[in-house]
């Protein structure tokens, strides 16, 4: 116990880098899933932006890299986030793979969830004379939004998980902390206290996704 009020501020520290990491990466994973996740939906057949092809090769890479484990992606993504961010290890080599992976997981929920969409909304709205792209943003996107909202939870549920993982290449973070600290040092008051920290930070974000979809799908 005297070891884990010594380690408060390490705690603390290591806390705001996890926000930081999930944060970055439900923000820009999030944009780019969003984009992918929009255009499988109306390039598939029968869509809004029907095209053989663009679907084809969306749905391959999203097939590709969402099995994946999050720690292979990490090894795999090392060479390239050397050209992108400068580092193959450290925190920024961690959020561009937490962005990779962010992305293509969150496309495919996107496309489940905008896929519930009513097809006649959509009918209607081209019957109005409205083109494809003010049907993506007035139609497709609103009527999905409670659904997507949901989706977006989960996804951040998942990001923390990731982000366990981050001790591998060098960065920090609150899993990594319960690693170094709690697990090799055989100290279960550090071990209990990040976890308690994840669970508190996990049910705060699933408590506000639940709340504001519900509030979106009783309009």
């Amino acid at each position: 116990m005297d070891r884990l009020i010594e380690l408060l501020p390490k705690i603390g520290d290591a806390t705001i880098e996890t926000l930081i990491y999930v944060a970055f990466a439900i923000t820009i994973g999030g944009i780019l899933g969003l984009i992918v996740g929009v255009l499988l939906t109306t390039t598939r057949r029968g869509g809004i932006l029907q095209n053989a092809p663009t679907f084809w090769v969306l749905n391959l890479l999203v097939n590709f890299f969402r099995p994946i484990p999050f720690v292979l992606i990490l090894f795999a993504l090392q060479p390239l986030a050397r050209l992108v961010v400068g580092k193959g290890i450290g925190g920024p080599a961690l959020i561009f793979s937490l962005i990779i992976a962010a992305s293509f997981g969150i496309s495919r929920l996107v496309e489940q969830n905008l896929l519930t969409v009513p097809p006649g909304q959509i009918e209607a709205a081209r019957a109005m004379g409205a083109g494809p792209l003010r049907i993506i943003f007035t139609v497709l996107i609103p009527e999905g939004l409670g659904p997507l909202v949901l989706g977006y939870t989960f996804a951040f549920v998942a990001i923390v998980d990731m982000t366990a993982m981050a001790g591998i290449v060098g960065a920090g973070g609150i899993g990594n902390f319960a690693l170094q600290y709690g697990y090799r040092q055989s100290n279960p008051w550090v071990t209990w206290a990040s976890v308690l920290i994840i669970v508190v930070i996990v049910q705060v974000a699933q408590l506000i996704g639940n709340v504001t979809a519900r509030k979106l799908l009783r309009r």
